[in-house]
């Protein structure tokens, strides 16, 4: 055994488990570090409560006495925590978060000082910009970029900073984070839906959109992490041999949590609910050392910041306990990768859930409104959810027998496909009083009935409904929240302001009522997007020629997946929704194919350097100690050692073919990245994903062939056995 690899396992086995004790109720410290309306309640006065608390649910705008009053609080508050510095902390393009800290100290002159933090420290700041993704917005020597605060996510401390949500934008005013086309993405659903409530409650003066993640990653002991350059560089295995037992038995999945992972969820939620982020269920997953955690719904929002603050502290946690947390969405060949499943729903500031059924006819065409709706938008806008969820590490994962595929379609279960057959039979324009009285009695209100038995879900379906609310299964486990979520409030806001139009049309022009108006609009909504619909087996060969024949897209790549980004419709969406504009939408595009294009590179030259450095070593000294024994049988034997040592002489030929296998699909692919190297954008992108990529697998093949031919008392990487099943 390699001298890295013995110390790795080693190390391993030595751990003492590390004990996390939790002292109190959880209820009794929740979000104790956070800035939330209960601290504010403390510290403010009376008139910059009412400011912020009109700021979040309004969108008012906060003057500079207010925010002079809430730094000065927030600053007081901090201090009395143990604070000593402060950050905007964003979101840039990067997917991560970014975050630089000044201290509260300032000097005031003979030798005194003072600390300080005022509004303007609290309200924008200028960060330099010019080193993070832009996609062609700025120049590199075009420094200057604004991080302004955003009032609607709590300011919160961690470890010794307290932490200011903000939104990041260029000199000229064009946002250069994931989370500003969000706010207005959520602004436009709010605004849209809003509108179209008021067909059914004249009440409902806001509506907000709510999201439940539910995280999957994998733990892995750090040391034997530390040992394998790949996972280090990349976030994944490039080589390794799958192990005699995986997952097939299924016996890791919802099984008793071991005890040395179980200390990292107690401290890890323990974080969480200092942070105030809600969460609730833990369980194993299917795959060997595959864990998840899901949180209460919150403001998506909210939640798109909590998920990108949870990452942060889970990589932060795991090293206290020892172990590496690996987000990747497909780190082992051979077992399940993982995802992030973003659960979406509208409600009212009335306490209605939008896409839940209530106990009238009334709430229920509200909800058939809004379901129908949501499932007309994604129809009309798959490619563009597609490619809200593409990046190289997802592209393992999508369509591979384990998550949805890469083609978009709606789940929605047999009765409720069963309630929409029967809608689009309604009779086109005015109603008779027996046919309402049938409708809305006979189908309509048996909606609540229905969903009692029908929250069952379908595990291949990229874009489910699971009772009250849709689930986009597809989401990568690295993915930031906020691009799906931007995507999915734009095409709903889009969807439900059309709607609206072809209501009012209906009700002014042919003299229909309300009702009738509504049932006649969702009737042509739901023979338009039948195609999106699908109950069955989306891994399934079937399916993927029947999609093709409905005119379903199915992108199986990242860079063929991000066109519908920057297509004339999506570009028309975005502008005329506020959520994008043009060249912010043709930033995103270059941003991501630039980010595709450099994660293949690096995983192409992790992967030269692996075979070449270690590998390939590694097969010669085995085959010199191979051959070394034939000599000595022939030196004994004499010609006998032909009969004797045929296995030997068997072996150390495959192990040279392996060797010479390596090494030339090694060279084709730095031939194929040196071309590649010259493109740029699409084409450079492409040209990785179809012309080098391919010799990934091609390599790994030899290489795992080796691993099972040669000593395991030599071989110098840790092995998917040991690292899978640490305890």
């Amino acid at each position: 055994m390699s001298k890295i690899r013995f110390t790795a396992l080693k190390e391993t086995l030595n751990r003492v488990p590390v004990e996390f004790q939790e002292t109190e109720r959880r209820s009794a410290y929740f979000g104790e570090n956070v800035f939330n309306e209960g601290t504010m309640r403390q510290f403010l006065t009376k008139d910059a409560l009412k400011g912020v608390l009109n700021a979040i649910q309004h969108g008012k705008k906060i003057d500079r006495n207010i925010a002079d009053q809430v730094s000065s609080a927030m600053k007081e508050w901090a201090l009395s925590k143990g604070v000593t510095h402060y950050t905007h902390w964003f979101q840039p393009l990067t997917g991560a978060t970014a975050e630089k800290h000044d201290a509260f100290f300032e000097t005031i002159g003979d030798g005194l000082s003072i600390e300080k933090f005022g509004g303007d420290q609290l309200v924008q700041q200028e960060p330099d910009a010019s080193s993070f993704p832009n996609g062609g917005i700025r120049n590199t020597f075009e420094a200057r970029g604004y991080t302004a605060w955003d009032p609607t996510s709590p300011a919160f401390i961690y470890g010794t900073t307290l932490c200011i949500p903000t939104v990041f934008v260029s000199y000229t005013g064009e946002a250069l984070d994931n989370k500003t086309p969000l706010l207005r993405a959520l602004q436009a659903v709010d605004t849209a839906a809003t509108a179209v409530c008021k067909y059914f409650d004249k009440n409902v003066k806001k509506v907000s959109a709510s999201l439940g993640w539910e995280q999957e990653y994998f733990l892995i002991d750090n040391a034997l992490a530390e040992a394998r350059p790949d996972i280090i560089a990349t976030g994944r295995t490039l080589i390794g041999h799958s192990p005699a037992k995986g997952q097939q038995l299924d016996d890791h999945y919802f099984g008793s949590i071991p005890s040395r992972v179980l200390n990292f969820m107690k401290d890890l939620e323990h974080e969480c609910m200092l942070l105030g982020i809600p969460v609730k269920t833990r369980h194993n997953e299917v795959a060997p050392n595959q864990f998840e955690l899901a949180p209460i719904f919150e403001e998506a929002n909210l939640a798109v910041d909590h998920n990108s603050l949870l990452m942060d502290v889970m990589w932060k946690v795991a090293p206290r306990h020892h172990f590496k947390v690996m987000l990747h969405e497909k780190p082992f060949k051979g077992v399940n990768g993982s995802g992030k499943h973003n659960n979406w729903s509208l409600s009212t500031d009335t306490g209605v859930n939008l896409l839940s059924p209530g106990k009238t006819p009334m709430s229920n065409l509200q909800f058939l409104t809004f379901f129908v709706n949501t499932i007309k938008a994604v129809h009309d806008n798959e490619d563009l959810l597609r490619a809200a969820i593409a990046s190289a590490s997802n592209d393992h994962r999508l369509g591979a027998n384990e998550a949805p595929p890469a083609i978009i379609s709606v789940f929605i279960g047999e009765q409720l496909t069963n309630v929409l057959n029967e809608l689009r039979t309604v009779t086109k324009g005015k109603l008779s009083p027996e046919e309402k009285t049938d409708l809305k009695l006979n189908v309509v209100g048996k909606i609540p009935d229905v969903l009692l038995d029908n929250t069952d879900r379908n595990r291949t379906s990229p874009f489910a409904f699971t009772g009250n609310k849709f689930e986009f299964r597809a989401v990568g486990s690295t993915a930031n929240c906020a691009n799906p979520m931007t995507v999915l409030n734009t095409i709903v806001a889009k969807q439900l302001k059309d709607f609206k139009v072809e209501v009012d049309v209906l009700i002014k022009s042919k003299n229909l009522k309300k009702d009738e108006a509504i049932f006649n609009v969702l009737r042509e909504y739901i023979k338009s997007s039948r195609s999106i619909l699908f109950e069955g087996n989306g891994y399934s060969d079937e399916w993927m020629k029947e999609a093709e024949k409905r005119g379903l897209s199915n992108y199986r790549t990242t860079p063929e997946a991000l066109k519908a980004k920057v297509s004339k419709k999506a570009i028309d969406l975005y502008q005329e929704m506020g959520v994008m504009s043009q060249v912010e939408v043709e930033s995103r595009y270059e941003i991501e194919l630039e980010e595709y294009t450099m994660k293949i590179q690096i995983e192409a030259r992790v992967l030269g350097d692996m075979a070449r450095n270690h590998i390939i070593p590694t097969a010669i000294t085995y085959q010199n100690r191979l051959l070394k024994n034939v000599i000595g049988l022939k030196e004994v034997y004499g010609e006998r050692y032909k009969t004797l040592a045929a296995e030997q002489l068997l072996l150390i030929e495959e192990i040279s073919g392996h060797i010479t296998e390596i090494n030339s699909k090694i060279n084709l692919m730095v031939e194929e990245r040196k071309k590649a190297n010259k493109l740029q954008g699409y084409k450079a992108a492409d040209a990785y994903c179809n012309k080098v990529k391919p010799y990934f697998d091609e390599i790994r093949y030899h290489c795992d062939k080796l691993e099972v031919l040669i000593d395991d008392e030599i071989w110098p990487l840790v092995k998917y056995r040991e690292m899978l099943f640490t305890r």
